[in-house]
């Protein structure tokens, strides 16, 4: 999708440069640039996409001088190739139906409007370019405009907590190019004003590299939460680390893995069981081994990196789960009361709370990105449960 993009892009540009009153040489030199631009960015992205040259913190000239910039052209460039479509589309739909209702007679061309004509390359181009301009905000509130998201729930509606059990959760780290130490550290600084009872997060901790985990576990560690902190892990922990090396790295942090296991932890409000599954894709998820021994009646708070576990621990009795996964969408398109993205294609949970009888499930719009550091109508999420 990427290249066909750059490919209609270039088509398109150079269609746009015959119509301005300019020397060869000079429209020569601008498709030689455009041929450059284009061709520049889009090996740059795909590098980094595959990893084929990844890059351990980079300097911030490199970041936001070439990596940030590429990242943002190439995914906003997508959208703006689809508006630029649409109109020739249209263009040609509207010359088809002329030709067949209006019979063609024999005029004298009429002069040229060159100025008009300008105008509306102009207009176009404008229009053309939002997605792109879209895409630079939301990069830059990707990592930094994270929202706290407040849930009031029931675990026990007959053994009411008071005061509450305050649990939050973040998932979908991503450390790496797009999540550094300090942004991190940033989230903690926030996470620790909460003053949790509980600590969860719930998978995806590193983008690409093995060595991207270090620097998430050091700034996770620094969580202080009275009945502990723990995690499960997701699909990109699977495909790029070694798995008794992640979860030994979040051990000896003080981070407790639930890797198909649970615990019971005694507080001054009453017991409370906390399990975790492996990925339900990439992963061994085992749900009968990680609730195994614990009696129904007790309220069970289950962590899944994918939220699609939800029927099956409704049918357990599993007072609530909570996922992460899909970002929200990342990007979001909300309209009359509904909202689209390529989540909702994916998932029936992309984000938000269900419920499913006397179960609830929540699903975290994640801290970091993937594939692209961009966000739109879909901000970084750490959410704080009030669980009575």
């Amino acid at each position: 999708m990427l290249v066909a993009s750059q490919l209609y892009l270039f088509a398109r540009g150079d269609r746009a440069l015959q119509q301005f009153p300019w020397s060869s040489r000079h429209k020569t030199l601008l498709r030689l640039v455009l041929t450059g631009f284009l061709v520049s960015t889009s090996i740059v992205y795909i590098a980094l996409l595959y990893q084929w040259a990844p890059l351990e913190r980079p300097s911030p000239l490199i970041l936001y001088a070439l990596i940030y910039p590429t990242a943002v052209w190439s995914f906003g460039s997508l959208f703006s190739s689809l508006v630029l479509l649409a109109a020739d589309l249209t263009g040609y739909c509207v010359k088809r139906l002329r030709s067949t209702v209006v019979e063609p007679v024999e005029v004298s061309a009429p002069p040229r409007d060159l100025p008009r004509r300008i105008f509306m390359q102009t207009s176009l181009g404008a229009l053309a370019a939002a997605p792109i301009l879209i895409s630079g905000y939301g990069a830059a509130y990707a990592s930094n405009g994270w929202e706290i998201e407040e849930v009031h729930l029931s675990l026990s509606p007959n053994h009411p907590r008071n005061p509450p059990l305050k649990v939050v959760q973040v998932s979908d780290i991503h450390s790496g190019l797009f999540m550094t130490p300090g942004q991190m550290r940033h989230c903690v600084e926030a996470i620790r004003q909460l003053e949790p009872d509980l600590f969860v997060m719930t998978g995806d901790f590193i983008s690409h590299s093995a060595a991207e985990l270090a620097p998430c576990v050091k700034e996770m560690a620094q969580v202080e939460s009275r009945y502990g902190s723990f995690a499960v892990l997701g699909n990109h922990d699977h495909w790029y680390m070694e798995i008794e090396k992640s979860i030994a790295a979040f051990e000896d942090a003080g981070i407790s893995i639930l890797h198909n296991a649970h615990r019971v932890l005694e507080t001054d409000r009453g017991s409370i069981a906390i399990a975790g599954i492996d990925d339900l894709r990439v992963g061994r998820p085992d749900l009968v081994r990680a609730v195994e021994g614990l009696e129904p009646t007790l309220p069970t708070i289950l962590l899944s990196h994918r939220p699609e576990i939800f029927p099956q621990a409704a049918a357990r009795n599993i007072a609530l789960t909570l996922s992460g996964h899909y970002h929200g969408g990342q990007v979001k398109v909300s309209a009359l009361g509904l909202s689209f993205s390529l989540a909702h294609l994916l998932s029936s949970y992309p984000e938000g709370l269900y419920r499913l009888r006397n179960s609830h499930l929540y699903v975290n719009r994640g801290l970091g990105t993937t594939a692209t550091p961009v966000r739109v109508n879909a901000s970084p999420e750490i959410t704080l449960f009030h669980l009575t």
